[in-house]
């Protein structure tokens, strides 16, 4: 495994405990390269059929502000959005209530992954809903 590998992993590993430990807010891809027509990947968790998922909405600019949803299972999390690190979101932003969690690509495609205090006092509404609060 070469260390970029490493650090995705270690990322996801902060996404998935989050969640786990009911500490999960929400989950943004950011800061594009370029103008590209995809502009934000926000996740957030949704039940659907009794089952915990994620809700993973697209935010395009094509001719307007489009939102396109797609509904996965928790654990397709890192295959869905490992394609869009790097190319074109350059951070990946970890909201949880214990700290902000940001794993930054820099211009030579390193990651690095830095903490800072929490921006939200809550968790996602429907993971504590799920998990009988």
């Amino acid at each position: 495994m070469n260390e970029k590998t490493i650090i995705y992993n270690e990322f996801f590993n902060h996404v998935n405990e989050s969640i786990s430990n009911r500490t999960f807010a929400k989950l943004t891809l950011a800061k594009t390269i370029g103008k590209p027509e995809l502009q934000n990947i926000y996740v957030r968790t949704i039940t659907q059929d009794g089952v915990l998922k994620l809700s993973v909405t697209f935010k395009i600019y094509n001719e307007g502000l489009q939102e396109v949803e797609k509904i996965i299972k928790m654990e397709e999390m890192e295959a869905e959005l490992t394609p869009y690190i790097a190319n074109p979101f350059m951070s990946v932003l970890l909201f949880t209530t214990d700290a902000d969690i940001t794993m930054k690509i820099n211009k030579k495609r390193n990651a690095s992954i830095i903490e800072q205090p929490p921006t939200f006092k809550n968790a996602d509404a429907n993971l504590m809903e799920f998990l009988g609060k």
